[in-house]
């Protein structure tokens, strides 16, 4: 099954920022955005045991564990347990330190074997109050977190999750699996591999506004060469292109700061909102299935929604590649 056939739609719900990503996030905020997300008709859920070990899959599960199972997607990973013992030690998640430093206190094992992937499943439908998964993403096995050695991690992954997930798919307990990851090699690999074969994977803030050049050379034709399908993660790269001050997960530096001003001005001149340029960017690309941007107010999913829909002209388009603000090699939205 294709990724845009099983997907409800071209906008998702991510909910990293529901593990307390940045600042701790009341429960009862939380919950409101969830449903927000889902009175806005939103269908499909993404979420990870990473996002503060285990904080926001057991946000989402007290949600959606009371709306009908079979009218919503939902996606979770693999490739880190959550214990029932606290972390002792100051946790180390590489690039992303600090991240999650206000989820909960348990302790993540990061792994990528066939044992840990079971277990994981396992928690995660413990977690979400669920008792069944339509996707699962293989997590974060790429050099932001290892470094060089990453193609460890890798093969790991690849004797271990990736062929539980191609069982669990083969036998119809799961629907599709992939790679969810912020870096493109991982998935070039992949999908260099005889077997096995994932059905897409969810890259993100590789493909967005500010960059998209890298996987726009090798990735993307190579995904659409395989068939696979892409959700994209992260579209307003970590909040700067939704007002925040976060790029990569970290205060933007001055290129990007001044990057996004030029967006800016250019969406004002058009009157367009930088919002709606972002979404509709990241969605233009034929081998993009959805985008699961995050939010922790009910105010901004009625914002994404409307981004999804607002009415961009196509000189705003054509300006923004005349003044080399996107890729030549990047498909705009139709009618640009």
């Amino acid at each position: 099954m294709t990724l845009k056939n099983l997907l409800p739609g071209k906008l998702g719900f991510g909910t990293a920022p529901l593990g307390n990503m940045f600042r701790a996030i009341p429960d009862d905020e939380a919950a409101a955005t969830v449903q927000a997300a889902w009175d806005q008709g939103i269908r499909y859920f993404d979420t990870a045991p990473f996002y503060g070990a285990g904080l926001a899959e057991e946000r989402l599960g007290e949600v959606l564990s009371a709306k009908p199972r079979d009218e919503y997607v939902l996606s979770t990973k693999v490739g880190r347990v959550i214990l029932d013992e606290h972390e002792t030690d100051v946790p180390d998640f590489g690039e992303k330190g600090g991240l999650f430093e206000h989820g909960n206190p348990n302790r993540i094992v990061h792994e990528w074997t066939a044992d840990a992937t079971e277990r994981s499943i396992e928690g995660s439908l413990k977690r979400l109050g669920t008792d069944r998964l339509d996707i699962v993403w293989v997590h974060d096995i790429a050099q932001d977190f290892h470094g060089d050695l990453w193609v460890q991690k890798f093969e790991e992954a690849r004797t271990g999750a990736f062929r539980v997930l191609s069982r669990l798919r083969d036998e119809g307990v799961i629907k599709a699996w992939g790679l969810g990851v912020n870096k493109t090699e991982p998935i070039e690999l992949t999908l260099a591999l005889d077997e096995p074969r994932p059905d897409g994977f969810l890259l993100a803030g590789r493909y967005t506004l500010l960059d998209h050049e890298h996987a726009l050379q090798r990735l993307l034709p190579l995904a659409q060469q395989h068939g696979a399908e892409m959700v994209v993660g992260g579209p307003y790269s970590s909040g700067i292109l939704a007002g925040g001050t976060h790029f990569e997960y970290q205060q933007a530096p001055a290129e990007i700061i001044e990057k996004v001003s030029r967006l800016k001005a250019l969406a004002e001149k058009h009157g367009v909102s930088i919002k709606a340029a972002a979404l509709q960017f990241s969605l233009a690309h034929p081998v993009a299935a959805a985008a699961v941007p995050g939010a922790t107010r009910p105010s901004r999913i009625a914002e994404d929604t409307a981004a999804l829909k607002e009415a961009v002209p196509a000189a705003f388009w054509h300006e923004l590649r005349a003044a080399g603000l996107v890729s030549s090699a990047a498909p705009l939205p139709a009618g640009a």
